[in-house]
C-alpha cells in the first residue's frame, strides 16, 4: 500500500524543515510512503530546502494559486503516481506530522474513506474564545449540511482513501475543507476523527486577512456546497418563510375589513402580493435547483469514470471505460 504525503508551501523555508523531519518514515500496513511538496508559487528556498531535505516529487504553480487549487493538483499527482492513501499537511508544522501514522490506520484497516484530524480547538492557546466558538459554530453548521458528526471539520489535516478521491471533485477556490466534508457526507462516504494536539504557532494564516473575512468566505463555500446537493431544504425554508410572511398582510387586510376598516389599508395587500411572489419565486428557483443538482450528479459519474480511466486504466473493467 502507498502512501503519498502532500505538503503545500507558499515561502515556507524555515518551517518546512520541521514538516519533512517530522514525517514518519515507516508506518504499519504501509508499504511505500512518498513527500511530494506542492510549491504554491513560492519565491524564497522552499524548493531547495526541500530538496536538501529528500524530497523529490513536486508540483509547481509559477504563481499562487491558492490552498484549493494546490490540494487539487497535488491530489491528481499523488494519484498518477500510484498513490492508495493521500494525506494532506501543512508547511507551516501547524499540525503534528507523526501522528501520520494514526491517521492512515482507519483506511488501512477498511473502517474509514477518509480520516480528519480533530484539532482539538478548546485547547489551541492562541485561538482566542471568540475563533473557539466560531470553529465549534462553523462545525455544526458543516455536519447539518453534511449529515456527519465531526468535532473539527475546518482541520485541514486529513487522509483519504484512493476511492474517495476518485468521487470528490473541488469546485471552491479559497479551501476544499468545508466543501469535501459536505460532498463527502452526501456521497455517503464513511468518515472518522482522530483527536490530535497542534503544534505551536509558527506565523498567521495566509488563508484569510482576518477573522471576518474568514467567515465570509467559508459561509460561502458552506452555502454553495450545500445548495449543490440539497437545494430543497435552503429553498424550501425560504418558500415557507415567506409564505407565512405574505399571509399576513392578507390577514390583516380581512380583519380590517371585517371590523369595516379595510379601504385605507392596501398597503398591506400590496406587501403580501410581493412576498407570496417572493414565495413562489422560491419555490421556482428550488425546483431549478434540484434539476441542476441531478446533473451535476450525472456529470460527477462521468468525472468519475474519466479519473479512473486515467490513473487505473489497467485495473478498471474495460466495459466501463
Amino acid at each position: 500500500m502507498k502512501l503519498v504525503v502532500q505538503v503545500p508551501c507558499l515561502n515556507e523555508e524555515e518551517t518546512l524543515p520541521l514538516v519533512l523531519g517530522s514525517i514518519p518514515r515507516s508506518i504499519p500496513g504501509i508499504d511505500e510512503i512518498v513527500v511530494v511538496v506542492i510549491d504554491d508559487g513560492s519565491t524564497d528556498r522552499t524548493v531547495e530546502v526541500a530538496r536538501a531535505h529528500g524530497v523529490t516529487d513536486f508540483v509547481h504553480h509559477r504563481r499562487n494559486m491558492g490552498l484549493a487549487k494546490s490540494f487539487t493538483d497535488g491530489v491528481s499527482y499523488a494519484l498518477s503516481i500510484g498513490a492508495d492513501i493521500v494525506v494532506n499537511t501543512d508547511g507551516d508544522n501547524q499540525y503534528p506530522q507523526e501522528r501520520i501514522a494514526d491517521l492512515v490506520q482507519p483506511i488501512v484497516r477498511g473502517e474509514a474513506d477518509i480520516v480528519i484530524a480533530d484539532r482539538q480547538t478548546q485547547l489551541i492557546e492562541h485561538f482566542s474564545p471568540t475563533k473557539k466558538r466560531l470553529q465549534r459554530l462553523g462545525s455544526h453548521v458543516v455536519n447539518k449540511a453534511a449529515g456527519t458528526e465531526l468535532p473539527d471539520a475546518a482541520s485541514g489535516f486529513r487522509a483519504y482513501s484512493r476511492e474517495s478521491l476518485m468521487r470528490l471533485n473541488t469546485v471552491t477556490r479559497f479551501s476544499y475543507c468545508m466543501e469535501t466534508i459536505i460532498q463527502a457526507g452526501n456521497k455517503r462516504m464513511a468518515i472518522a476523527s482522530v483527536p490530535v494536539v497542534t503544534n505551536a504557532k509558527t506565523r498567521e494564516s495566509r488563508l484569510f486577512k482576518n477573522t471576518r473575512q474568514h467567515v465570509f468566505r467559508s459561509g460561502l463555500a458552506i452555502t454553495r456546497a450545500f445548495i449543490m446537493y440539497r437545494p430543497y431544504v435552503i429553498f424550501g425554508w425560504l418558500a415557507a418563510v415567506f409564505g407565512v410572511l405574505g399571509l399576513i398582510p392578507f390577514a390583516r387586510y380581512a380583519w380590517l375589513e371585517y371590523q369595516g376598516e379595510g379601504g385605507g389599508h392596501l398597503q398591506s395587500l400590496l406587501l403580501g402580493t410581493a412576498l407570496i411572489m417572493m414565495a413562489a419565486l422560491s419555490v421556482m428557483l428550488g425546483i431549478v435547483s434540484d434539476l441542476i443538482r441531478t446533473n451535476r450528479s450525472l456529470i460527477e459519474v462521468n468525472l468519475e469514470h474519466t479519473k479512473r480511466a486515467r490513473f487505473d486504466a489497467p485495473h478498471y473493467p474495460a466495459s466501463l471505460l
